[in-house]
């Protein structure tokens, strides 16, 4: 797969990022994890996603014991992670309250932890996770700069932004992207703003949960069993799998949004991968749409 650039002038991720966020739970040794990561790079998937938070603040050390083994495999791949968003674990005794905290000596800790669990010396990109109603902008974009000058991280973006949140930011510091959910049972992107300053900006979005959690493949609710049926439909008409249909879905938008693919099922990548090369109609985008909706168009 050629590298998709977030933005006119980079950075490149893979077109299916690679989402991490659930390794804690898979049981695997260093060595069954560095197999995984180089059977994504195989497929073309070199983008990883991960978060100071997930696993509890242990998965993105799970993936650098991986990269220890055959740390030239960096060489091969982009890092995103993300921060802002404090949890209440023995992993950090300090954090009484969730809360949010974009200080600039929080984004710096973050960074180095991240630094260090990854065994790295630099993040590709570097997103803060969630809104944080106390953000200073101008201390953020500074902390921002400071960590590129130093080397540390080399591109910054937010996820779950608003439209003028992600303004507000990007006018002091220009941002790559915002990483957001959609799918079929999650659309308000499509309509709120998101979508249309991605498009305006030319800053590609990426997509987190693009299978619904697996709910638009197994969920026993009516609105996922709606959309069940079409991309089963439709899949057949293109023989392919309603998975691939699903991603192909998110990719039709004019916004090339890159979706996260968070699992260690090879074969449920390669139905992620083979979406890039799969262009849906209008009507079939459409037809997904209202089984989400479960109404026409207006």
């Amino acid at each position: 797969m050629t590298p998709a650039p977030l933005t006119p002038t980079g950075p490149a991720l893979s077109p299916i990022v690679a989402g991490a966020w659930r390794i804690d739970s898979w049981g695997w040794s260093p060595q069954q994890r560095l197999q995984w990561i180089e059977q994504c790079i195989e497929l073309g998937v070199t983008s990883f996603d991960h978060a100071d938070i997930y696993g509890g603040y242990t998965a993105e050390d799970l993936f650098g014991e991986a990269l220890q083994i055959d740390p030239g495999v960096r060489q091969r791949m982009q890092l995103v992670s993300k921060c802002g968003i404090k949890l209440v674990t023995p992993n950090r005794p300090g954090h009484a309250l969730k809360s949010y905290d974009t200080s600039a000596a929080h984004i710096r800790l973050s960074v180095e932890n991240s630094l260090r669990a990854l065994r790295t010396d630099r993040l590709d990109l570097l997103l803060i996770h969630r809104p944080d109603a106390l953000l200073d902008a101008d201390e953020v974009a500074q902390t921002f700069e400071a960590l590129r000058a130093a080397g540390k991280v080399l591109h910054f973006g937010v996820s779950n932004f608003t439209p003028s949140q992600f303004a507000l930011l990007d006018a002091r510091i220009p941002l790559a992207t915002n990483q957001i959910e959609l799918h079929p049972l999650q659309r308000a992107p499509l309509h709120d703003g998101t979508l249309d300053q991605a498009q305006q900006l030319r800053r590609r979005p990426m997509i987190w949960s693009p299978l619904a959690g697996g709910r638009l493949l197994s969920g026993g609710d009516d609105e996922a069993r709606r959309v069940q049926a079409c991309l089963q439909q439709i899949a057949q008409q293109l023989g392919t799998t309603p998975a691939t249909v699903a991603y192909a879905w998110l990719m039709r938008h004019p916004s090339k949004p890159l979706p996260l693919a968070g699992s260690r099922r090879i074969d449920a990548l390669r139905e992620a991968v083979s979406a890039v090369s799969l262009t849906l109609s209008a009507e079939h985008w459409y037809a997904i749409w209202q089984a989400g909706a479960g109404h026409e168009v207006a």
